[in-house]
């Protein structure tokens, strides 16, 4: 997971990189020059699509998704695991269902040969099935996640599906920090304790 964690990222923060680009060179071609590039607002709505889908797939992956600490840190350990498990339960669903409404956008695309009403005229079926993809990746994540969380139910591993499955809390931002000064050599206390 944290290939896959690491490979979005740098897809995202590539994407999110060309098209403040393209903004900064359009505003400044419209104010200085009085021309327009025209489309990137299109460009940056299909960059908001699939950089938004790739969020979720990375989020899921880093388990990442907030929840109130306060109320879930103070729950007996057999809530938490049955909240975690409707939680990862309730993305599961979630993640299928835009599937589903992405592939019937895509296919309704696709069988009208929609294009774009903008001066680019973009056949729908490129940024959709882009779209797609990233929201087919957040369902693969959420498929993979709730496995493990099945797989560990069954064996019984309390503390797994505690840990493993809780958002993560303040502590496991600290611990993460502090392993990444100590793997780049900057000096700092072993334990966060």
């Amino acid at each position: 997971m944290k290939s896959l964690e690491r490979i979005a990222s740098i897809a995202f923060g590539l994407v999110f990189l060309f098209l403040s680009l393209a903004v900064a060179v359009e505003t400044v071609s419209r104010k200085v020059f009085n021309v327009s590039l025209q489309g990137v607002d299109e460009l940056g709505g299909y960059c908001l699509a699939v950089g938004g889908a790739l969020a979720f797939a990375v989020t899921l992956a880093a388990n990442a998704h907030i929840r109130i600490d306060l109320l879930h840190d103070r729950l007996g350990q057999g809530f938490r695991i049955l909240l975690n498990g409707l939680a990862l339960l309730s993305l599961m669903v979630a993640a299928a269902v835009l599937a589903w409404m992405g592939g019937i956008a895509l296919s309704d695309s696709i069988a009208y040969n929609a294009t774009a009403q903008t001066p680019w005229a973009t056949p729908l079926r490129l940024p959709q099935g882009a779209w797609l993809a990233a929201l087919a990746l957040f369902l693969l994540v959420a498929l993979v996640r709730a496995a493990g969380w099945l797989a560990a139910l069954a064996g019984r591993r309390w503390s797994r599906l505690d840990r493993g499955y809780s958002p993560r809390g303040s502590r496991d931002e600290l611990e993460e920090e502090l392993a990444d000064l100590r793997a780049r050599g900057i000096a700092g206390p072993a334990d966060p304790s």
